[in-house]
């Protein structure tokens, strides 16, 4: 079976899916992830085949919302944020148009994709499935996942009504002007919702039931998958400096924001700085798109690193809390320092905590060397933390996230024949 995978955003929102790529391959399938042109190199890893998705309309969101920090709330910040979104998902119609395989036997979209490119599929006449990093149908269980996380009660479905009413009027222009493209008659996103909810369309994700059971009031066709992990090549190898520093030392603290850019690199590299020599821990430090930076006797700066090698290897991780580096840390069995920034990001922190992995959220906009080094602190004494995500990550250790896909793919006809 032919099949393609799409998916738009930052490292953490295509990393998973090599993985998923990779094993649908193994099964047989002639698979090709679609994604923008700077991850080439992370998708295309070990002979995947890959096409790009042009432009990339996420890192003008990005940069947008480094350069607004501590104003997020005000009306002025909003609108250029709700702007900057609907740009976004404009400029995605034209890059999945051009992206997208009409030869193609089955289309795979990740959360961002999914309202325009299911459109797309269907005129093709292409199967398609949902393979989501995050939850976005309404539940009890828990609020949605663009606000903090919050426990079970019948006010999390209206939040989360309410937050796809925001999503779908973003989307809006976008879905029409798909439509427009196309030679369909316009429809906008909250129609497009109606429908893949009311044709049950069936979504996979990509988080183990461990961390989001899933909610009993969710319809059929929504699958909790497990994590399908970050393809990591058999060829690589650790930086001697990496290596070295492991061990000549107890394990250290891992710290890094992956593809967020949350205000002055200077600044919150000093903080990291602080932070650790107050803690007495030594650190290894991802410089990311924020391009930190923290050199001295006790701690070391890195690029880019399977997580999946490093991680295991700390004491613990502070993080932005993105979805995947949330796993990465699961994975790993380590206590964790959720340092959120926006979107999602709030919403896992708070579950790191309540999975009892993490003391306590710190929020960026709060961050400081003092708060950092007291929750990294207490996150290192108290054993019951470790101790948790031990036993979380032998739970997931268990798990077969991307095989969970994959037999739900094989038993799928290759072709659909509606329009």
């Amino acid at each position: 079976m032919r099949i393609d995978i799409i998916t738009a955003g930052t490292t953490g929102s295509v990393a998973p899916y090599t993985g998923l790529a990779h094993r649908l391959a193994a099964e047989g399938h002639e698979v090709e992830l679609v994604t923008h042109g700077k991850f080439a190199a992370l998708a295309g890893c070990c002979g995947l085949p890959t096409r790009p998705l042009e432009p990339d309309p996420f890192e003008e969101l990005i940069n947008l919302h480094s350069r607004i920090e501590g104003a997020r709330q005000s009306p002025r910040a909003l609108m250029l944020l709700a702007r900057a979104t609907e740009r976004a998902a404009l400029a995605l119609v034209d890059g999945l148009l051009a992206a997208v395989d009409p030869g193609a036997d089955l289309i795979l979209l990740s959360t961002l994709t999914a309202p325009l490119g299911r459109v797309i599929a269907r005129h093709h006449g292409i199967r398609s499935m949902g393979v989501f990093l995050q939850p976005d149908v309404p539940t009890s269980a828990f609020a949605p996942c663009v606000l903090p996380w919050r426990p079970p009660g019948p006010g999390n479905r209206l939040r989360g009504r309410a937050a796809n009413a925001v999503l779908d009027r973003l989307y809006h222009a976008a879905a029409r002007r798909l439509h427009t493209r196309l030679g369909l008659t316009p429809r906008g996103a909250r129609l497009l919702r109606a429908e893949r909810e009311r044709e049950l369309w069936p979504v996979w994700h990509g988080f183990s039931p461990s961390v989001i059971p899933r909610p009993a009031d969710w319809r059929p066709g929504l699958h909790i998958a497990g994590y399908w992990w970050p393809h990591q090549c058999p060829q690589w190898q650790p930086p001697a400096l990496v290596r070295d520093f492991l061990a000549a030392g107890p394990p250290p603290v891992f710290i890094g924001f992956g593809s967020m850019m949350p205000g002055d690199p200077a600044r919150l590299g000093d903080i990291t700085a602080r932070a650790l020599r107050r803690a007495g821990r030594r650190g290894i430090v991802q410089s990311g798109w924020a391009g930190l930076s923290v050199v001295n006797d006790e701690v070391i700066t890195v690029g880019s690193l399977p997580h999946g090698w490093l991680l295991p290897r700390t004491s613990a991780v502070v993080h932005h809390a993105g979805a995947g580096t949330t796993a990465a840390g699961l994975r790993a069995g380590v206590p964790a320092v959720p340092v959120p920034v926006f979107t999602d990001q709030p919403w896992w922190a708070g579950r790191l905590v309540r999975l009892g992995v993490s003391p306590r959220v710190l929020p960026h906009a709060r961050l400081t060397s003092a708060r950092l080094a007291e929750t990294l602190t207490l996150a290192l004494r108290e054993p019951r933390y470790a101790r948790r995500a031990r036993d979380l990550a032998g739970r997931l250790s268990r798990e077969d996230g991307a095989g969970a896909v994959a037999r739900a793919v094989a038993q799928l006809p290759a072709r659909s024949s509606q329009k």
